[in-house]
Formats: C-alpha cells, sequence, structure tokens
C-alpha cells in the first residue's frame, strides 16, 4: 500500500489498553478513512469513523461475513496473560483463536495487511523454557506464512500510555513520571502507546523490510525512519 490510499482499519482488543490506543491514534489519523472495531463488550467509544460490532464468539464469525469484507488492515490486539492456564487453554486462546481470525479475513480481503501485537521476549523458534514466549512465537511464524498482502510482528515492551484514556492499569499511572529516565537507560525496551499506533498505521502505509518488529524498530516506524534488517536506528 502506498501513502495515498486511504486505510480502513479492522482493530480487536479496544477494551485493553493496547487496542484502545491504536483505536486513538487511528481516529486520530487523516490516513485513516474507517475503522471497524471487534469486541466481547461495548468500548464506549462513539465517532464518526467508528463502526463497532460485538463478537460473542471469535471461534464463530460465520454470521460476520459481510460485515469483514472490504478492508485492507487488520490490527489483531486482542490477547490476554498466560497467568493461571496451562498452555493447551492458552494455546487455544493465542494460536488458535488468532488463526481461526486470520484465516477468515484472508478469504474475504485477501489484499489485507495483518498487524499482530506480540511481545518482547516472543520467542521465534518455539524453545523458550516460558511457555507464552513459545506459543506467541508459533502463532507469529505461522501468520508470517500465510498468503497475506503483508503481515508483520509488532512486540512491544513496556508501553507508556496515551494521558486520558480509560484502560491503563494503575500500574502504568504509579510510574509514569520515570518514564523519560528508564527511556534513557533502556532505549530498547520502552517506548509510547501512541508509538505503536503510529507505527502500525506506517508500517501500513509504506511497509518494512523487517516483518518482526522490535521496540526500536517500532519507534523508528513510528517517524517513518526506514528500517533495514538488524541496523534499525533508535530515536
Amino acid at each position: 500500500m502506498t501513502d495515498t490510499t486511504q486505510m480502513r482499519v479492522m482493530i480487536t482488543g479496544v477494551t485493553g489498553m493496547v487496542g484502545e490506543g491504536v483505536l486513538h491514534e487511528c481516529l486520530q489519523s487523516a490516513h485513516v478513512e474507517k475503522v471497524l472495531v471487534l469486541n466481547r463488550r461495548a468500548c464506549g467509544v462513539v465517532h464518526p469513523k467508528l463502526t463497532e460490532v460485538i463478537v460473542a464468539d471469535f471461534f464463530t464469525l460465520d454470521g460476520l461475513v459481510e460485515k469483514l469484507r472490504g478492508y485492507n488492515a487488520c490490527f489483531f490486539c486482542a490477547g490476554l496473560s498466560s497467568v493461571g492456564l496451562d498452555e493447551a487453554e492458552y494455546r487455544r486462546l493465542t494460536y488458535d483463536l488468532t488463526l481461526h481470525f486470520a484465516q477468515t479475513l484472508l478469504q474475504l480481503n485477501p489484499g489485507l495487511t495483518f498487524c499482530y501485537i506480540s511481545g518482547a521476549g516472543t520467542d521465534s523458534v518455539q524453545k523458550s523454557t516460558l511457555m507464552w514466549a513459545r506459543v506467541k512465537g508459533q502463532t507469529e511464524n505461522a501468520l508470517l506464512a500465510m498468503p497475506f498482502d503483508n503481515s508483520y510482528m509488532f512486540r512491544p515492551g513496556y508501553l507508556q500510555p496515551t494521558k486520558g484514556l480509560k484502560n491503563t492499569k494503575r500500574f502504568y499511572y504509579i510510574i509514569a513520571w520515570m518514564y523519560p529516565i528508564l527511556r534513557r537507560i533502556f532505549p530498547g525496551s520502552m517506548s509510547t502507546l501512541r508509538q505503536l499506533g503510529q507505527a502500525m498505521i506506517n508500517v501500513v502505509r509504506f511497509g518494512s523490510k523487517k516483518r518482526v518488529l522490535e521496540v526500536r524498530d517500532i519507534v523508528a516506524l513510528s517517524k517513518h525512519v526506514e528500517i533495514i534488517g538488524a541496523s534499525a536506528k533508535s530515536s
């Protein structure tokens, strides 16, 4: 997609902090024409660009086919913690659910760019002792193998929240004042939620030679700095 193409974006997970922040950036962007959000419960956001569809079960999408047509980007921000889940259940709600959704979109919108929120520490070779890292890595690999027009895996670390949004957990407000200091000490681990949203918009507009995007790549893309292999520059 070029920068002259208006984006019609589908977003999942906007009742969480990451999805809400990405939605905020899309609604503010002149490059995004239309946004469809798919949630299990209402997000409470009203905007002329926005259409919301409540989905009781993301494994059952047959009745939504016509509503899912006509989009050229998907920002898959839905996800859950692995705490309290065994590997089989976490895999079902992470790998199986995401792939089912992606396969449905691929059939309906073959020219779509699929962007998946994964996480720093995800294991592409699937040998980590951390269960969630293996499952996320398997999910990334399966998405990258699908014949989308483009697909990108985003691996954010700590995200400084966007002020004024309602789904930010109290923890982030407590340590927000430390962000400028921590960003200087750990530039490869920290970015803002706004940078993540801007990077997702820009990767659809301009593309990226890298398809698995770490924190430094996300910061660079948020400013539309070209990324070439492992030599991406940090801001």
